[in-house]
């Protein structure tokens, strides 16, 4: 199954410091709530699998992954 590039929100639970928003170069991170976003582009499915697995190997709580349509005003 192909997965186009995309635009992505992960919404992590706790507030990341700066060594691990390290992993994430190509992420935005807004922080509130006691939670964390990443918002960036992900090119596709193979990158996204491999976003998820560096979250789960840094040891954090993914509590919401979001696609973003192009015409999605919301981001």
């Amino acid at each position: 199954m192909h997965t186009p590039p995309g635009l992505y929100t992960f919404r992590i639970k706790g507030r990341l410091g700066p060594t691990a928003m390290s992993a994430f170069p190509a992420m935005e991170c807004e922080h509130c709530c006691g939670e964390t976003l990443l918002v960036g582009p992900v090119e596709d499915r193979a990158a996204l699998f491999g976003v998820i697995a560096q979250m789960e190997a840094l040891g954090l709580e993914l509590i919401e992954l979001r696609r973003h349509e192009q015409d999605d005003p919301s981001r």
